[in-house]
């Protein structure tokens, strides 16, 4: 058993985790920003916490994490305000990171985009730039940390039922299904071989697509 603490616990992706790693044992602490959305997080079987993360600093963080095995960031603004994409999927990501070494807990799962790369090619002047500047920002932070990171990059998100299998590298936009990225995290949280990567997937073609559990190793 595992104590996994999830930022962003009430996001469409940490709401299908959650009872992933809890139905295989896993004590889950969901990490949310609004107290109405208690209910919903704790239906999954988590714990909520409300906190502020865009506020809090890294001592603060390193409080909030400690006692935990795992850390899994799937924290984000929602786009819209460059200012807050900023604080959020840079600043507080970063934070959280020092406060995991802080506190000890070495485990760590960013889970990012396909495209995060230093030449991600977004114009300056696109809506999407400051995510793609922050997300990058926030993996270079994690590869640079003394932490055992992992960097999950899946392709553009879809509500499709899961398939259990996903492509490694995939070409174009590498579509995949959120429950197929909750599978891959739940996944990579307990697989030492992923330690230090960064993974881009997707669901890719039926025909060379593998089963979750064993696509690490290809």
């Amino acid at each position: 058993m595992s104590r996994v603490i999830v930022f962003g616990g009430h996001g469409r992706i940490a709401l299908l985790l959650a009872p992933l790693l809890v139905a295989r044992g896993d004590e889950v602490t969901s990490v949310i920003r609004n107290p109405d959305h208690v209910a919903d997080v704790e239906a999954g079987g988590a714990t909520a916490l409300v906190a502020d993360i865009e506020n809090i600093d890294t001592e603060g963080l390193a409080d909030i994490l400690r006692g935990h095995d795992a850390v899994v960031w799937s924290a984000g603004a929602g786009g819209g305000d460059s200012g807050r994409t900023y604080a959020v999927d840079r600043d507080a990501a970063i934070r959280s990171m020092d406060a995991a070494v802080l506190a000890g807990v070495r485990r760590y799962v960013m889970v990012s985009w396909l495209g995060s790369t230093a030449d991600h090619g977004v114009p300056e002047d696109a809506a999407f730039f400051p995510y793609a500047d922050a997300k990058w920002a926030a993996d270079e932070h994690l590869r640079s940390v003394d932490l055992d990171g992992t960097i999950l990059g899946p392709g553009t998100l879809t509500f499709d039922e899961p398939t259990g299998r996903i492509q490694i590298d995939p070409a174009g936009r590498g579509e995949v299904t959120r429950a197929d990225v909750a599978a891959v995290i739940a996944a990579t949280i307990a697989d030492p071989s992923t330690i230090g990567r960064t993974l881009r997937f997707g669901n890719g073609d039926p025909e060379s697509a593998v089963a979750i559990a064993d696509a690490f190793s290809h």
